[in-house]
């Protein structure tokens, strides 16, 4: 099971409640003239959205990529 199916399986939306979301994994460049000039994209996010009232939050993808223990995480993040 990867890591956006792992954060759907945990969702549940702060806002009004839903347990029904989206994962998208974004790349963007960094902020210094030579990232942006060769076009790395080095920072990477995931968007995690409610379908039910669109509420959007951000995580690192570094951070929940890199652990052995996402479950517990995701636990941590969506309180479940």
């Amino acid at each position: 099971m990867g890591v956006k199916d792992k954060i759907l399986a945990k969702f549940r939306c702060p806002k009004c409640g839903s347990t029904r979301g989206r994962v998208k994994k974004l790349a963007m460049t960094g902020a210094g003239l030579f990232d942006r000039w060769m076009d790395w994209q080095r920072n990477k996010y995931y968007f995690v959205s409610c379908t039910n009232c669109g509420y959007t939050e951000v995580y690192d993808a570094e951070v929940l990529d890199g652990r052995d223990d996402i479950s517990d995480l995701l636990d941590l993040i969506f309180g479940r």
